[in-house]
């Protein structure tokens, strides 16, 4: 069955810079830590940076494992600190830490993952390692940022800066069958 992939471009897509396929080498997960894919969508519109462009990943995954093409992989999107140039961001539309991000008191992340989110990114997975043959690796966003920052409720404290895609991804079903090694900070990026 083949994949169902709704493009819907980002507004400043032309702005991102080009790649060619064969310069992804990794795939990053992450979660919105937001309500639904609404306002996934509104904050991935929203103009941060002096190119004219915003933080987004290039694929999101909605709760019932409906698939989202913001940005193609084939533009560099603004999604994982250090790490843009040869990954494709994933987002899994996921309350994670919302609305609360940096309060020491709301670090735990407690909304599972869909069954049908989990599929649907598994199959992505399947049809992104057909389209981009140096495509071999797989990170969390927690694994690559691993950036602290003082508690939005209590500067004394320090909380991640990145949870996601957090405690309740099921990497081990994830990664089974995949063809991906899955890395962190200080692993080496070669196959």
């Amino acid at each position: 069955m083949p994949l169902t992939i709704h493009d819907q471009p980002l507004p400043y897509v032309s702005l991102l810079p080009e790649r060619p396929a064969s310069a992804v080498q990794m795939v990053v997960i992450h979660c919105t830590e937001l309500p639904d894919l609404a306002t996934a969508r509104e904050y991935g519109e929203r103009v941060q940076y002096e190119s004219g462009t915003g933080a987004s990943g290039h694929y999101y995954i909605d709760r019932d494992g409906s698939i989202y093409r913001y940005v193609p992989g084939t533009r560099v999107a603004n999604h994982v600190r250090g790490h843009n140039p040869d990954s494709i961001g994933i987002e899994l539309v996921n309350l994670g830490r919302y609305p609360d991000w940096w309060n020491s008191h709301h670090q735990t992340m407690t909304e599972p993952y869909t069954a049908a989110q989990i599929a649907a990114l598994r199959a992505l997975l399947a049809q992104l390692r057909q389209d981009f043959p140096n495509l071999h690796l797989i990170a969390g966003h927690e694994d690559l940022d691993t950036a602290r920052m003082p508690a939005s409720d209590d500067s004394s404290k320090d909380v991640p800066r990145k949870l996601d895609p957090g405690p309740m991804f099921p990497w081990d079903q994830v990664l089974a069958g995949s063809g991906l090694r899955r890395i962190g900070p200080a692993d080496d990026r070669q196959p």
